[in-house]
């Protein structure tokens, strides 16, 4: 922070298109609120980091999901949903509508457990992946059809009107655009990105909206003192909208995050937002513009809320370690008398562990919802259920 109270960034490695499109805007309009600025960073068409080519997922991107890790991840996410289904009662049609779908491999693992395990389920089975970005969808296409998997496969521009069965998130909200505000002795303020000429510029100034000050009017809570706080407020509206679609079924949300008390901790004082580059953490947003993931944590408070005010209920919210175990992925740890192939044995043993480490992706929180099914107690989310 300088003296005259404006943050200056270096940058290495950008995509200088996006970079003149970001100045562009700036100059036309003045600064624009940090919000903007990530969104242009991650989503711009043809030139933001999920829209533009190169690997993003997986060991040779920048960061690893939960489905790259393993297919076991994608066979305990197909037992809960056969699990699900039966409690529908065994619909012709169970939709899975998987948004934000990276790669598609949740899909291909999801797809291949039911055609080896449960037949009658993938008969029923549509699958429906939405996508922004022309190259994720391209590669999830790519994928699906070397497979054969595509059968049973439609790819939607948007959330389907009417859906029975259920909606999937994977690290979808934690990779929305937030705000970034900072409660100071004058009051909110919002973080704004400027263009000084040479560098881009942080300043705060009064909240673009009065959103931001009601939503935490809502949660009950105060920012924390001098703290920046990251604001994610398209998630709230996507819960609702999600929520709306869904017709009977459920809603998994799979994400880092905290509920809003812990989130919002005072010690917390540089929020949550990281970078990632080749699956090293950073902290400067400005670094490497269009070619490093930018993410902040979720709010799983309020995010729950707007499932329940779009008239669904809430059954559980659990880590995804516990999910996991529930369902019996520990069972691949177990050295049975079919696993005469022992690298393979190791490597599944290496992925089980990586899955369920409370320092990693064991920490994801696993949020369910339902409209239909009020009183339903699902495998990955009951109490005291456990076989490691």
């Amino acid at each position: 922070m300088t003296e005259s109270g404006v943050t200056e960034f270096a940058s290495s490695s950008e995509n200088l298109a996006l970079k003149e499109a970001v100045i562009e805007r700036i100059q036309g309009d003045g600064p624009i609120t940090f919000q903007d600025f990530m969104a242009m960073a991650l989503y711009e068409p043809g030139l933001g980091y999920y829209c533009s080519p190169g690997e993003k997922i997986g060991r040779a991107g920048d960061y690893l999901t939960s489905p790259e890790v393993s297919p076991l991840f994608g066979v305990m996410i197909g037992r809960q949903l056969r699990e699900m289904w039966h409690l529908l009662g065994r619909p012709g049609t169970f939709d899975i509508v998987e948004p934000g779908a990276g790669n598609g491999t949740l899909c291909r693992d999801v797809l291949s457990w039911a055609a080896r395990t449960a037949p009658d389920f993938l008969d029923c089975l549509r699958y429906i992946l939405i996508d922004s970005s022309p190259a994720m969808t391209r590669r999830q296409r790519d994928l699906l059809e070397s497979e054969r998997l595509t059968e049973h496969v439609r790819w939607e521009a948007c959330l389907p009107q009417a859906i029975t069965g259920c909606i999937l998130s994977n690290e979808l909200l934690d990779a929305m655009p937030v705000h970034r505000v900072s409660a100071r002795d004058e009051g909110m303020l919002e973080l704004f990105v400027g263009w000084d000429g040479r560098r881009f510029v942080e300043e705060f100034r009064p909240p673009s909206t009065p959103a931001l000050e009601d939503y935490f009017s809502r949660l009950g809570i105060d920012p924390p003192a001098r703290c920046l706080t990251d604001v994610n407020l398209d998630a709230e509206c996507w819960m609702g909208e999600a929520a709306a679609r869904l017709s009977s079924g459920f809603l998994i949300t799979f994400d880092y995050g905290y509920e809003a008390a812990e989130l919002y901790a005072p010690w917390r004082t540089e929020g949550t937002l990281l970078t990632f580059y080749h699956h090293n953490p950073g902290s400067d947003p400005y670094l490497r513009l269009g070619r490093q993931d930018m993410t902040a944590h979720v709010d799983f408070t309020t995010v729950g809320r707007a499932g329940e005010q779009a008239g669904l209920a809430t059954l559980g919210l659990v880590s995804q370690s516990q999910f996991l175990s529930n369902l019996g992925i520990s069972e691949a740890l177990r050295l049975g008398e079919s696993d005469r192939n022992l690298e393979e044995y190791h490597r599944r043993k290496r992925a089980v562990l990586e899955l369920l480490d409370p320092a990693g992706l064991g920490r994801i929180k696993a949020l369910v919802q339902t409209r239909g099914q009020p009183q339903a107690v699902l495998t990955g989310w009951a109490e005291g259920v456990t076989d490691a």
